[in-house]
């Protein structure tokens, strides 16, 4: 008996195919018998969290979008950056450490057209807006057979030792900085696109096989697939399951044709040589399941199970390296449980020479018979022709699967850094000795974290680091003008609309004691205001009511729409002591991903210098004279707990007094009580003003000025 077998040799995906088909009389082409198990592996499914290094390593060929690890294929060594912060007056400086690497990750073994979203460690290293969570430089190289040597590794390796990797697109991270990694390369996987939409399985078997397997109507569609294993058969076979293909001898090549496609012949059976079987329902497996990357949960791994009722105990697992929804895993678990049972029916047909022209994979009907029928083998042994025919069913009416609920990494988009620095009194009662700045930052999207932090005092000739930024602080402009205000009143005429940077800042109301204890501190424009009432009016639009004008000596000024506004909380807000001195500005640049700009900050002394003297007031005396009297406030003790005097904060109480005549040139004069008397004659001249400032232990706090 002669028999047709096809002689391909499977090789290794991305090799070449070995082999010829060849054409004999007498045919064994269909899948059961042509792909039946040898001691190979094929494509399965793995989990994506592993990333490989290893030499060797095979590099899949994928198509559609697919979620894949790669394999790093070259990296350097961790690199180390040192950033000293603090130092001088004394005190110790601080060094802190920073690690970057630089490496490159094979991704497909044929051309991609782009990668989305990328994940390390689990979480959202890339979004899929396209925004770093964390600072790198990226470089795609799509795989195309012209594209040039990358010129980190050519810069790294030597440009004639640098491969271009013609053929195989792969991704080269340069600098990622590792903080968030426990200062290591994260395990990475890409989300890959690699084809504009869904590919067919006949397609992909196509292009594995090249082009030995030919496309004929095997459309079932999937959204991704990884071809790799040990042979090409391995590969085709299981593209051959997840589309119930069949295959069939053309010429030098096979034709994978889809389920119930193409024509159906009509052979004759004269009823004598018929011969008919029907194996046992227990050979048929009592469910299959099918093993996928699921794309509405990120592309892990999801199954869907189909059931028959009856007897039997056999269980079946599918791997399908492929990017399928649950419906369409679902759909294919049932056409394949459905197939086993209905191929169950055999028949044998034996007819003359004339029946060759049936051959296996093809499509036929008995005359006379209704029902359609498979060619499974087609012999030829002297003059007859005997071939095995298995049933064919019906197509599988579509069905729906849920994928379950899958709790996928966050990907809100970080935006760009809005950086405030400002000089403000104590909010910790501490007496300062130097100047400190207060650093407050987030992002103008909700996924910002944290950026770096660094500041000059010489017009960014040279640069200090002083760490990170705290927790994301809660921050926006002013929507309306704020009118000025009392300072000893609770403020109910005015309100304050502010704009926050993004809707997932919130402001929340506080009662008359969380108030007094701090709570709801905000910057507006240069003044502290406490607020007890926040109202949202749309997603980032806030009122707010019931005003503590003027907190901690600021000013209680007007201020125009479009002011800053700052929460002030602890957790929010980084301080940072400068040795510098009042007048100096100060840059401060934030360095997170997409951050260019910084801002500039003058030291007013408000850290450390005392607030004004208030309540100046200009009593007229018997002998013709003026006694200008006020009141002192200091650094500390803003609650005023036991009514005493407020403490005084600095070494000695001291005042400068400058009594300015109009036309006439002005005098000064320091005293140690918050009085000074301006004598009859003095007051002869004409109006004048008279400015008070206290001396502090750091410096002159600002004026206070009363014109009589």
């Amino acid at each position: 008996m002669a028999t047709l077998v096809l002689t391909a040799v499977g090789t290794a995906i991305g090799g070449p195919i070995g082999g010829a088909i060849g054409a004999m009389i007498g045919q064994t082409v269909d899948q059961n018998v042509l792909f039946k198990p040898k001691g190979r592996d094929g494509p399965r499914l793995t989990e994506l969290s592993v990333q490989t290094s290893s030499y060797g390593t095979q590099i899949p060929k994928l198509f559609g979008t697919m979620r894949v690890a790669g394999s790093v294929i070259w990296a350097t060594d961790l690199i180390e950056h040192r950033a000293r912060s603090g130092g001088g007056k004394g005190r110790p400086s601080v060094t802190t450490y920073s690690y970057t690497a630089s490496f490159a990750v094979a991704l497909s073994a044929r051309p991609i057209l782009g990668v989305g979203r990328i994940w390390a460690d689990g979480k959202l290293l890339r979004g899929a807006a396209g925004d770093w969570k964390s600072a790198t430089t990226f470089r795609l190289h799509k795989g195309g057979e012209d594209q040039p040597p990358d010129p980190l590794i050519a810069s790294a390796e030597g440009l004639a030792a640098t491969p271009a990797h013609r053929g195989i697109a792969y991704a080269v991270f340069e600098d990622l900085a590792l903080e968030d990694f426990g200062n290591r390369i994260p395990s990475l996987t890409f989300e890959v696109t690699a084809d504009a939409g869904p590919v067919a399985t006949g397609a992909v078997a196509a292009v594995v096989s090249g082009g030995i397997v030919r496309d004929a109507g095997a459309a079932a569609a999937l959204d991704g697939f990884s071809a790799y294993g040990d042979t090409t058969r391995a590969v085709i076979e299981t593209l051959g399951r997840i589309g119930g293909c069949r295959f069939a001898p053309v010429g030098d090549a096979v034709e994978m044709r889809g389920a119930g496609t193409g024509p159906v012949l009509t052979i004759e059976d004269d009823g004598v040589k018929r011969d008919r079987s029907i194996r046992p329902i227990e050979t048929v497996p009592q469910a299959i399941s099918v093993a996928h990357y699921d794309p509405a949960r990120d592309y892990q791994t999801g199954v869907q199970r189909a059931a028959r009722p009856g007897a039997g105990e056999k269980r079946e697992t599918v791997d399908a390296p492929a990017a399928l929804g649950a419906g369409a895993a679902k759909a294919i678990a049932t056409a394949m449980l459905a197939r086993a049972e209905t191929e169950r029916v055999g028949r044998r047909v034996k007819g003359d020479v004339t029946a060759l022209v049936v051959g296996p994979g093809d499509r036929v009907a008995i005359a006379g018979e209704t029902g359609r029928w498979r060619v499974v083998t087609a012999t030829l042994e002297g003059m007859a022709t005997t071939l095995e025919l298995v049933a064919e069913r019906a197509a599988i009416l579509p069905t729906v699967a849920s994928p379950g609920r899958s709790l996928g990494a966050p990907d809100a988009v970080a935006g760009t850094t809005i950086l405030h620095a400002f000089e403000l009194p104590a909010l910790d009662e501490a007496l300062l000795s130097e100047p400190r700045l207060l650093v407050a930052a987030a992002g103008t999207g909700a996924g910002w974290r944290r950026a770096a932090l660094r500041y000059s005092l010489d017009d960014g000739a040279s640069w200090t680091a002083i760490g990170g930024t705290a927790l994301p602080a809660t921050l926006g402009t002013l929507a309306d003008t704020l009118s000025a205000g009392p300072i000893t009143l609770l403020d109910r005429h005015n309100e304050i609309i502010v704009d926050l940077a993004h809707d997932g800042m919130v402001l929340s109301d506080a009662d008359a004691g969380a108030v007094d204890r701090g709570a709801n501190l905000a910057l507006v424009g240069d003044e502290l205001v406490q607020f007890a009432v926040a109202e949202q009016l749309a997603p980032c639009r806030w009122r707010l009511r019931d005003l503590s004008r003027g907190r901690r000596g600021t000013v209680a000024a007007a201020h125009d729409a479009g002011a800053r506004f700052v929460l002030i909380e602890p957790e929010t807000v980084t301080a940072v002591s400068l040795g510098a001195s009042p007048g100096q500005a100060v840059q401060v640049a934030a360095d997170a991903v997409g951050d260019t700009a910084g801002v500039v900050a003058m030291l007013t002394g408000a850290s450390i210098l005392p607030p004004a003297p208030v309540r100046l007031e200009a009593v007229a005396q018997g002998d013709g004279g003026v006694l200008v009297r006020w009141r002192r406030r200091g650094r500390s003790g803003w609650r005023w707990r036991d009514g005493a005097d407020t403490p005084l904060g600095e070494e000695r109480e001291q005042y400068r007094v400058t009594v300015m005549p109009v036309g006439l040139s002005a005098r000064i004069a320091v005293v140690d009580t918050a009085a000074y008397s301006v004598s009859a004659a003095e007051c002869a001249a004409g109006p004048m003003t008279v400015e008070v400032a206290q001396i502090g232990t750091n410096g002159a706090s600002p004026a206070a000025a009363i014109t009589f």
